[in-house]
């Protein structure tokens, strides 16, 4: 199971919501001013009717004038608020979309460390729940704005009435302003923890999904269901506490406001009976109390800003992950000599790889072999630098990885992998998929190759079936993969257990070919067979980590922990056409060397 980032409590950065409202240019600045609009129109309104009023009961000739100026800013809001609307969706989506960019591209950038360090399913949390929330902070800011200017306009105006009702507004609007500190801070910490949880239980489907089939065939679904939704009460404590503290601030604010109205309607009141005020600054005064003491709608803008904010942080989890680096160099003339100077890498607190030394000659091919778990995949990542060793450099025709400029290095090396993701919309763009210019005759030619081509032809749309509607087994799939390496031919070819799913015929078809095929390149196979190792040049075998022995295949198997290591330490020897001793493989091989120039003997 992935590990996922598991960290203290998290603390909202406002970076990348800074970032987010900046990316936002204009419509956000037309937001904020349409909703500061929005609340300078309600401000407007009590003023309008109450001189309105006020001129109805004095029984003057401009009632009607006024009242008209009542309708068309009634006009007005309704119009604003219809803007306010569209460009709140459009400026949350459009921001949505580019969080959305940014975190794809960067997780591509790091590589599969990032699935490593978070899991695939709490990335895909993080890429569609807590983008969609973070993309609501320029709204949220934009609104908090207008949710800000309205009380602040009203006491104002309380005060442009009378100083007196402005004056006992102020006295409690300290009180206002702890409830809502507190509750952005409380709301901050239940949300993080809410979004956190949200992640696991995302991580833990995605990886029953992608098991679904042992999950059948041990007839596991209750325990798998029971597994996956673990953290559901954590989940539920989580938000109940998350909207108690919303509730228990609404409720705080609830009973707060109305004392502050009734003060102001208070003192209007004894105004209005001294003739120091007028129906219409009463009417007006009721309206602006209202106005200024609206915490409600500061706390459901303060709690947007604050699951913004919450998402943000989760975002800037995963970018704040280095990307890999690559140099500038350019690769000389060569065929792809592989060499892995002292290369350790270790996961999870093991070292899984422990100063491996090799040099594979040009044109070559190496099987690497060894039980589950010796560090085969690895070796063969390291080798292409889909990862980076912790220790140790691996170079390409005497040129580090590291150095090389990024295209560089994917047009010298190309991958087959166990179970190939099928990326592109048709048979043939997954064969071509990373080929800048394909071209369809070559991506045939691969596809023969691979042995792909009968049963690509049988498909209903042939090469044009997309991958989606195409019904494949699993050595189908694993072919495609194959041809997907074959169309892209490096000076490196690197499969990782890439024959495993194919029938012994086949396998000895495409080892063939990929011998044929990709004259004049390095390979690099990593084996589970007998009969894949057989046909190297040159075997690796690794153990515990570390590279036990270097030689042919032949000679290697007149040991029992290397014929145990294909689950065969029973059967007999075969005979040994290479003399033991210190001197060259008499049956021509290009036996591969360690890091010091020697060939490793069984």
């Amino acid at each position: 199971m992935t590990t996922l980032a598991t960290k203290g409590p998290t603390t909202p950065s406002v970076a990348l919501v800074r970032s987010a409202t900046r990316r936002s240019g204009a419509r956000c600045v037309t937001l904020a001013l349409v909703t500061t609009a929005v609340a300078g129109a309600n401000l407007l309104l009590p003023a309008a009717l109450g001189r309105a009023l006020d001129l109805l009961l004095a029984g003057s000739a401009d009632t009607g004038r006024w009242v008209l100026w009542c309708a068309l800013l009634m006009l007005l809001l309704t119009v604003l608020d219809a803007a306010e609307t569209v460009l709140g969706g459009t400026t949350s989506a459009e921001t949505t979309a580019w969080l959305r960019r940014r975190l794809v591209d960067h997780v591509l950038a790091v590589g599969p460390r990032s699935v490593g360090r978070f899991g695939s399913g709490d990335l895909v949390a993080r890429l569609a729940g807590n983008a969609a929330q973070a993309g609501t902070a320029p709204t949220a800011i934009a609104g908090l704005v207008a949710a800000v200017a309205a009380p602040v306009g009203a006491v104002v105006a309380l005060a442009l009435i009378s100083p007196w009702t402005a004056a006992v507004f102020v006295v409690g609007a300290p009180v206002l302003m702890l409830l809502l500190r507190a509750f952005t801070r409380d709301s901050s910490e239940c949300v993080a923890r809410y979004q956190r949880v949200q992640g696991r239980i995302a991580d833990a489907l995605s990886e029953a999904i992608g098991g679904h089939r042992t999950i059948a065939a041990a007839s596991a679904e209750e325990r798998t269901t029971a597994r996956v939704l673990r953290p559901l009460p954590e989940l539920s404590r989580e938000g109940h506490r998350m909207w108690r503290v919303q509730g228990r601030a609404s409720a705080q604010a609830v009973a707060v406001a109305p004392l502050l109205q009734l003060g102001v309607l208070a003192v209007a009141g004894v105004l209005l009976g001294g003739d120091r005020l007028s129906v219409g600054e009463f009417l007006a005064a009721s309206r602006y109390a209202v106005l200024a003491a609206g915490v409600g709608v500061l706390v459901g803008q303060v709690a947007e800003l604050v699951r913004a904010r919450a998402a943000a942080a989760r975002l800037e989890e995963v970018l704040a992950e280095p990307p890999t680096e690559y140099g500038a160099r350019r690769l000389p003339d060569g065929q792809g000599r592989l060499e892995l100077r002292g290369v350790s890498v270790r996961r999870g607190g093991r070292t899984v790889l422990d100063g491996v030394d090799l040099v594979v000659p040009a044109g070559s091919t190496l099987a690497v072999v060894g039980r589950s778990g010796t560090g085969k995949s690895l070796l063969a990542a390291v080798a292409g630098r889909l990862t980076d060793p912790d220790e140790g450099e691996v170079r390409l025709d005497g040129v580090p990885l590291r150095e090389l400029d990024q295209q560089e290095l994917r047009r010298a090396v190309s991958h087959a992998f166990e179970r190939p993701a099928l990326l592109g919309e048709s048979i043939e763009d997954t064969i071509a998929f990373g080929v800048p210019t394909p071209d369809p005759a070559r991506v045939r030619e691969a596809a023969r190759a691979a042995r792909a081509d009968p049963f690509v032809r049988r498909l209903p749309e042939g090469y044009a079936t997309p991958c989606a509607d195409a019904p494949l087994s699993g050595g189908e799939i694993q072919r495609l993969g194959l041809a997907r390496a074959f169309a892209h031919p490096g000076r490196l070819i690197v499969l990782d257990d890439a024959l495993s799913s194919l029938d012994t015929v086949t396998e000895r078809q495409i080892t063939e070919a990929l011998l044929r095929h990709t004259a004049g390149s390095t390979r690099l196979v990593v084996a589970h067979r007998a009969s894949t190792a057989a046909r190297a040049d040159v075997v690796a075998w690794l153990d515990g980590g570390r590279v036990r022995a270097v030689g042919p295949h032949a000679r290697l198997w007149r040991t029992a922990d290397y014929r145990r290591a294909f689950g065969a330490a029973d059967a007999e020897p075969t005979p040994d056409p290479v003399q033991d001793g210190a001197g060259p493989a008499q049956d021509g091989s290009n036996p591969v060397q360690d890091g010091a120039g020697r060939d490793r003997r069984a």
